[in-house]
Parts: C-alpha cells; structure tokens; sequence
C-alpha cells in the first residue's frame, strides 16, 4: 500500500465538492500528492464514467506523474494510466486517466468540443500561466457552459490566487491541503555579477556539499546548465557523484536519470531549469542552490518577433525552489543574492499571456468560432495590442478573412500542430516540393535540442536525418506525418533550401548584412547579430527564426542563409521601389532608387528623373537635420544677419527674429525661394535669401541706421564688422580721422563704432569708443611714439583741426 500524502485529508472534501457541482479548486503545497492521489482517488466517482484527464505543464512531469500512478496501482504504463505528450505516448484501450501536456489537450478539443468520453478535466500546476493552460481552461469553461455541464473542471495548484480562480469558475468551492514539508534552512551567498554565472554556481555547490544529500541547482537555460555540469565534473573528481543535467530539450532518457534515485552510496548534482520547481520529485535532494534567474520568452507586437529574456524569478517560484530542499527530510538551500534582495522580488511569475506570441491563440479561437476573445472567460484577458498584431499577421498569411473568420487555408493551418507561421510554412513549402524539408525544419524550431545547437539551421537538419536516438527518430516520424497531412510526396529533403523554406514563415525576418561583425538587419527594421566567428556572419543574406537578449542587442539564435534570386522570387509581390533625394557629407544632392523588402535594401542606384520639388526638400531636410553651419555663409550674409540682430536687440517689434532657432523654424519661408536650380548647400545664397524676406523699407532703412561701410574723412570706405564681438567694429589708420570732432555711431546715434585705430603699417594702436576723447588724452603720448617711428607720416598737435590724409608727408617737407 502507498504510504500516506498530505493530500489524502483533503480527498473526501473535494470528493463532495466535485459530486455537488462541476467546478472546484484545490490548493496544496508541493509534496503534498495532488498530482498522483487526485486523478486516483475519482476514479471511483459516480459521475466518473469516461476518462479523466490530467493537465502537465511539462512533458517530463507528464510522464513522471503517469509512471507513479501506474506504480501506485502494480501496473505498467499504458494500462489504467497513461501520457500523451508530442512524440511520446503510452496510452491503452482499458486506459482510464491520461496525463497530457496542455498543447495535446488544446488540439484534443478543437477536435472534439464535445469532449465524448471524458468525465473530468484536471489543469495540474495551474499558477504557472502558461498560455496553453489558460487557453485550455477558457475553452473547457466554454465547453462546460454549452455542451457539457456535466463535466468537471478542477484547477490545483500549489500557489495562486484562489479567489481569483474560484471566481472565474463561478464561485467554485476551494479545497485547501497543508503540506508537510521539513524545515529547511535558507543561506544567502550573493554572486559577483561580473564573474561567470556557471563559475559563481560551482563555488556555491562546493560549499553546499559539505551538507549531506544530492544538490537541485536552478538556471536560467540548457546553456548556463551545460557549462556549470563541465566545470563541476572538472573541478568535483568524485566517483561516487553523478552530475545530470535536466531541461526540456533532453531525450526521455537522459530525464529519467536525472529524476531518478540514486544508486545505494552514491548522491548527484542536478542542474535543472524551472522544469523542476513543481511536479516532479527527485529523489535524495536536502540540498538546493537557487540563481534566482529563469528564463521567458516576452514578445513584441510591433515587430512580430519573441525574444528570450533572462529576469529574476518571482517570489513565489524561489519558494517552489526552497521547498524542493524539504519534501523528504531537513535540508538547506543556497541562494545566490542578498536576503534584501527577496523583497524586491515580483510576487508572482507574469501570466504567458501578457508577454506571448498571441498568433497560435488567436488561430485557436478562430477554429473555435471566437473572432473576439471577450466571448470567453479568462483569467488575464489578451493584450488587445498583442491580439491585433496576431490578427493581422494571420491576415497576411490568409488564414483569416477580412472578418477575422478562418479561411480554407486557415482550416488547414489549424488542422496542423504547429505554430500558425511554421504551418503556413509546410504548407506553402509544398509548391515547390519543399513540404518535408519545411516539416523538419518546423519541428527542429518546436523541439529545442534536437539536431544540436548550431545557429545554422542547415547544419542541425542534417543532424536531425542522422540522429539515431529514441528522440531523433520520433523527431523525424513527426515531421513526415506532419508532411504527410499536407499532402506532401516522399520527397528528397535538401537542407540548403532551409532558408528558402524558412522566409515562408518569416518574412519580416529576412535580413541584410550591415558590413562587417556579424551585424544584420531585418526586413521589420529591428538589428540582430551573429558572433563574427559563425559562418553565417559571410552571408549576405540570412533568415532569422530565434533571437535572445534585449532588443537593442539582439543575439541570434536560428538562422539560415538565403539568396537575392530566393528573396526576388518568394516575396516579388512585396518588394518595392522607392528613389529618394539626399544630400551627402559634402552637402551635394544624390539621388537613389532602391528595392527594397521592408526595412532591408535589395539593390539601389542612381537615377536620373528627379523631380525639383524632391531636390529642395532634401536640401531643407539636410540644414534641419544639421543646423544652420551646413550652409555657406559668407561675410555678407554673416554681416546682414549681425546688422538685423543689432537693430532688433534695440526696436524688437520692428526688426525679425534670425536666431539660429527662429530661422530653423522658418526654413520653408526664407530659403526655399532661393533654392531654384541649387544642387548643393554651398550655392545658396544666403545673403539674398534672407534679404529678400525684408520689406523695401526696412532694406532702406538697414542701409541708413547699420550702413554696411563708413565713410572716412580721408574717403576711405572702410567695412563696419557686426558680427565681431563686442562689434560693431572698423579697422582704421588713425590719420585717416584727423579733423573727425564727434565719435561715430550706428543705429541713429544709439550704437557708437569701436574703434581700432591702427598705425601706418596697420599695426594696432589703439581701442576706443571715444575719439574726442582719445584727441585731447592719450593721443599725445601716441603722437611720440609714432613721430620716432613714421617720421615721414605727419603726426599733428591738434589732430581735430588737422587735415586727414591716406599718404605720407610730400618729399621736402
């Protein structure tokens, strides 16, 4: 006989509770049993004349949970109890409780909503939100309501919001189990942020081991785990240790012997994702080491492209974690970050369907009959932003009409247990004969793992046809059946097509090389990168299928090349011409015409027939994108902005505004008139541009209050700089102002000149803004000097009386 769970007190409760009505909600801690003694304890029910099916998240608790219950009854797997998960099944004709993934259960109703057969429908984990989950319960809610009120729906989970989800089920009773789990102790070991993940982690667990017991290591992904499981067998030479790694994309096998106990004297290290936070119970761990990292994928609408993100995991899943360190006796677990740190922590994991790919979802609904997914009940309703970007793409790929209903090739599509980009691949591929090239290249993108980790996607179907592993044939057996439904002959499979078949799916991810490093851009206008080292960084042309890492810095992780002849003839439809007028460094208009795939341009040139209107916005783009310095001024132009900005600083209302600002802002007005027949910056005229904008009387008045010259007594005309500071300014020889009484000015007498008064030999002098009184103080002192220095220049005592004069004394004088 099993020995007794905590769940087992509850059993009689929910029993009651699921006999009076059809909705129910059951809480119980991990460890408890609700996953094995639950399915078990109804099957005896009255109402439990069909099947009972089991909900897993995970396909290795699927399976786990199936092979305890068949152990629990002396029995194999395949009798009583079995699993359906995607290339794996042991079902019977006598079987009564099927565990399934929620991928399965989905495909299972669409098929039949009916659900003959079936007595009751279990969502096992359900606070991990996984889109499928949520999705499964709206359909079976939905189900329930108008074709099956006798079906029962339970909804177990060890944390979430019962309230929220009693209420949803129309106020259904709620169950609680108390666990029993040991007392473990939690040590907090924060990591230096700079040093390796995989490094800080094999610290950690060699100071976890001087506890007895196996280690459950938490990391983010199967990259961060393969690298930790080398430097642990490297640095832990212990025979009687076993280090197993554990994630999804592992064989059946190789999860089993993470999972299962470990032979007598012996204990093991288990570095596993969030895989093996709830469900599964591995046997021998007191010890667990927690990174307090996870990994998810977040979606973004606006460029239709998912992207994997390392965060911080939520409260409630470090908790999930410690607790795998106390369901069988005492234990510690490690956690690598400050006990501070804990409360900054999000409580709860974010729902997958505030951050997915709503494009399977919304092709779901449409075979369901939903155009609109207000028409059923959720938990988390879809992003509307996230459900519209779906329904266009599915739009654009024809699975949708105008009104959002499934079309013939949508019906297709959904028959398909792929995503709705990859089924709309196989079955597009199939008109070139390219259908089960697409199915293995559609399963390799489905199937993490399989045919190695290869950023070429070449590279990993040739491995796919080759592997001779339990997974690798299932692999290649599911992606002929999938062929298969599509009508597709036993055709040859010819992996350099992969990025031909791959641009079906991803249109918008076709990318171009941007010079050298790996660095690409696709047709959505967002950047991605290779490491310069992969091949495919050559490559002029590549198809993205996965990416990771922040959108700015997006890392790619699937790809294969493609060539301009496949781009021109897959996608001739979407191709466009464009020709655009822009003015290049040296401020010379050039015209191009470009072809171009989105954001991606295919091929460019010159051309000829360029309009003028499209020469004189792109010199105006060019001065507002590169301020006013782009253009040529020259001193008359310098000279009459400074002349205007002088007079306005003293009569504002009177005289424009030509700050850098106000002329940037008014571009259209004063430069575009002076544009005609320019083809380069450095030929406008900005003198007359700007001239041409004052009225007539103030060009008559400009010239009489800030005159552009001055008139010397000696009749010189000598230019007034404005624009100098401190200006405005002229340069004079002081013999050319003998006889000059009053100090001239500017502006009607409000401005006086600076004078630089400068000897015969234009030397500097003297500054002043006072030449009367320059006569009758230093002017004296000057005289000496310049008497020793010019003795042929005349050099007067009362130089206000004195003749001016531009020459030396005449000879003999």
């Amino acid at each position: 006989m099993s020995a007794p769970l905590p769940v087992d007190a509850a059993l009689p409760d929910l029993g009651a509770a699921l006999e009076a009505r059809s909705e129910a909600v059951l809480v119980a801690p991990p460890g408890a049993g609700k996953t094995t003694r639950v399915p078990l304890s109804l099957l005896a029910a009255p109402w439990a004349s069909g099947k009972i099916i089991l909900l897993s998240p995970r396909r290795i608790a699927a399976r786990a949970a199936a092979s305890r219950m068949a152990s629990e009854r002396g029995e194999r797997v395949g009798e009583t109890i079995g699993y359906r998960v995607r290339l794996d099944s042991r079902i019977g004709p006598k079987t009564r409780i099927e565990v399934i993934t929620e991928g399965v259960f989905t495909r299972m109703i669409l098929a039949d909503p009916e659900l003959a057969g079936v007595s009751a429908v279990l969502f096992d984990e359900f606070h991990e939100r996984s889109l499928e989950g949520d999705l499964g319960l709206a359909l079976a809610r939905d189900a329930q309501a108008g074709l099956r009120p006798d079906l029962r729906l339970l909804v177990m989970s060890a944390t979430l919001d019962a309230a929220r989800i009693a209420s949803l089920l129309g106020d259904a009773p709620v169950i609680r189990c108390e666990g029993r789990m040991y007392p473990v102790d939690v040590r907090y070991r924060p990591r230096n942020p700079h040093a390796p993940l995989e490094k800080e982690v094999t610290a950690s667990v060699r100071s976890a081991m001087n506890e007895p017991g196996s280690v459950l290591v938490f990391l983010p992904g199967a990259r961060e785990i393969e690298r930790a499981a080398e430097m642990l067998r490297n640095e832990i030479r212990d025979p009687t240790i076993d280090v197993r790694p554990l994630y999804g994309a592992m064989s059946p096998a190789d999860q089993d012997a993470a999972i299962a106990p470990s032979p007598e004297g012996r204990r093991k290290i288990v570095l596993a994702t969030s895989i093996a936070e709830t469900s599964l119970t591995i046997e021998g761990v007191r010890i667990v080491v927690d990174s307090g990292l996870t990994r998810r994928a977040r979606f973004e609408p606006a460029l239709g492209l998912s992207r994997l993100e390392t965060v911080r995991a939520s409260q409630a899943a470090i908790e999930q974690r410690r607790g795998r360190a106390g369901r069988l006796e005492p234990g510690v677990c490690w956690r690598l970050w400050s006990e501070g740190e804990t409360r900054a922590l999000p409580l709860f994991d974010r729902p997958e369907m505030l951050d997915a790919d709503l494009s399977s979802l919304a092709l779901d609904l449409a075979a369901w009959g939903v155009t609109d997914p207000v028409a059923l009940t959720w938990l988390d309703p879809p992003p509307r932003a996230a459900w519209e970007q779906a329904i266009t793409g599915l739009k654009r790929f024809g699975a949708l009409d105008a009104d959002g209903r499934l079309t013939g090739h949508g019906k297709e599509l959904s028959r398909l247990a792929l995503p709705p980009r990859l089924a709309h691949m196989v079955l597009t591929a199939k008109v070139g004969g390219d259908a089960r090239l697409a199915a293995h290249v559609a399963v390799l993108l489905t199937e993490q793992g399989l045919g190695g980790r290869a950023v070429d996607l070449r590279e990993r179907v040739e491995r796919l046809l080759q592997e001779r592993g339990e997974r690798g044939r299932a692999a290649r057996a599911l992606a002929d059946r999938i062929a298969k439904q599509v009508g597709a002959s036993a055709e040859e499979i010819e992996p350099d097509r992969a990025g031909a078949v791959l641009a079906l799916a991803y249109p918008d991810r076709v990318a171009k090389a941007r010079g050298a490093g790996g660095a690409f851009l696709m047709a959505n206008g967002r950047a991605a990168s290779l490491e310069v080292a992969d091949p495919l960084a050559r490559e002029s042309y590549i198809v993205i299928a996965d990416t990771s890492g922040a959108a700015d810095r997006a890392r790619v992780l699937a790809a294969a090349p493609i060539s301009l002849a496949d781009i021109e003839r897959a996608f001739a439809d979407e191709i466009t011409f464009s020709g655009s007028v822009q003015v290049d460094q040296s401020g010379v208009v050039r015209s191009r015409r470009a072809r171009k795939l989105g954001a991606v341009v295919l091929s460019e040139g010159p051309f000829e027939s360029v309009e003028a209107a499209d020469i004189e916005q792109a010199l105006l783009q060019s001065v507002r994108e590169n301020g006013l310095s782009a253009l040529h001024w020259s001193e008359g132009a310098t000279q009459l902005r400074a002349r205007v900005a002088l007079l306005r600083s003293l009569d504002n209302a009177e005289w424009p505004d030509w700050s850098d600002e106000a002329l940037l802002g008014s571009i259209e007005e004063w430069m575009a008139p002076a544009l005609a027949g320019v083809k380069r910056l450095a030929d406008v005229d900005v003198a007359a541009a700007l001239g041409a904008t004052l009225p007539y009387a103030l060009r008559r008045r400009l010239d009489d209050v800030a005159p552009a010259t001055f008139e010397t007594p000696a009749g010189g005309t000598l230019r007034i700089d404005y624009a100098v500071e401190g200006g405005p300014v002229i340069e004079v020889r002081l013999q050319e102002l003998f006889g000059l009484t009053k100090h001239p000015t500017v502006a009607g007498g409000r401005v006086p000149l600076t004078l630089r008064l400068l000897s015969p030999a234009h030397r500097p002098v003297q500054t002043t803004k006072d030449l009367p009184g320059f006569w009758r103080g230093s002017y004296a002192a000057v005289r000496a000097e310049m008497r020793g220095r010019y003795p042929k220049h005349p050099w007067p005592e009362d130089p206000a009386n004195a003749e001016p004069t531009r020459r030396a004394k005449p000879r003999g004088s």
